[in-house]
């Protein structure tokens, strides 16, 4: 099983373990990730045991329903096609800032390009960031092919990792060919988070700034390639299974010598950013926004 394999089972059974979908729905996303029976049965009969034994359910998100989503309203996205490796077309969403500091590639979560993406993409344009959301689904036919985001899910499970660092890196190209002169920052959440750190382990050196929210760092992961980036690593207390690599990857950036910061929201939890999620939470996330645009505007302003 691969390293994003491995996360995305993961993230199915948190889910399962925080009461977010029921043990039904738990083995039927984990069968479509390729999770027999006889392996997602005791996974699932774990968490239970966990529970059984009094250990504490996770906090419930501080934001009451409605909230508000960090940061300024959108601007509006396009959908649009650019070059991408090998012959391939790669979709995305953009967003063009009115007199752009730079620009930012926007990395989705395990579900694809969806409209809490493209959301974000908007609101760093309204920010004074171009940018790029791209879609990791677009060998596939595109996020919107997928009426169900489990299959969504599974389909990124499915796709070979290298296929994701050589859409990324055209993201990359694409961003700099639309707004040239300008440099180039990465943010990215969840599984998406993960895909910014594989990215600086990738040795790509045209990032001038990163921000991975709560991804797992790779395992032998070198950002030495990528050393110029600035990195705001950014992470939830309560999501200990990410937090497991926080310190890999702060020991990875300070042998690279990147600019960096870790910060840590206690009292959040894995996903807080997403408005549209259970686990939001709207201090935590305007709070990060606000740090994000001064790292941005630090380190990927011109």
């Amino acid at each position: 099983m691969t390293e994003h394999a491995e996360y995305l089972t993961s993230e199915v059974v948190v889910d399962y373990a925080d009461g977010l979908i029921d043990r039904r729905e738990a083995l039927r996303r984990l069968s479509l990730l390729g999770v027999g029976a006889a392996v997602a049965t005791p996974m699932l009969a774990a968490c239970d045991s966990e529970k059984e034994s009094g250990a504490p359910a996770p906090a419930p998100s501080t934001s009451p329903s409605g909230s508000a989503p960090a940061g300024p309203a959108p601007l509006t996205t396009e959908a649009v096609t650019f070059a991408g490796p090998e012959g391939r077309t790669l979709q995305g969403a953009w967003a063009a800032a009115a007199d752009p500091r730079g620009t930012v590639l926007v990395i989705h979560e395990n579900r694809g390009l969806t409209d809490h993406i493209r959301s974000v993409a908007g609101r760093f344009a309204a920010s004074g960031y171009s940018a790029l959301a791209i879609d990791l689904l677009s060998a596939e036919g595109g996020t919107a092919k997928f009426t169900d985001p489990a299959q969504a899910t599974a389909a990124l499970n499915a796709a070979p990792p290298a296929r994701f660092m050589a859409d990324l890196k055209a993201g990359v190209g694409e961003l700099q060919r639309r707004v040239a002169g300008k440099k180039t920052a990465a943010i990215g959440f969840c599984f998406g988070g993960g895909m910014v750190w594989s990215l600086l382990a990738s040795g790509e050196p045209r990032l001038a700034a990163a921000a991975p929210f709560y991804g797992p760092f790779p395992s032998g992961g070198d950002l030495a390639g990528s050393k110029g980036a600035a990195v705001l690593g950014v992470y939830a207390g309560l999501d200990d299974r990410v937090n497991a690599t926080r310190d890999t990857a702060r020991a990875a950036l300070e042998k690279a010598g990147n600019p960096h910061e870790i910060v840590t929201y206690d009292g959040a939890n894995h996903a807080f950013f997403n408005d549209t999620g259970q686990r939001y939470d709207a201090t935590a996330a305007a709070a990060v926004y606000q740090k994000v645009l001064d790292w941005f505007g630090r380190y990927s302003a011109v």
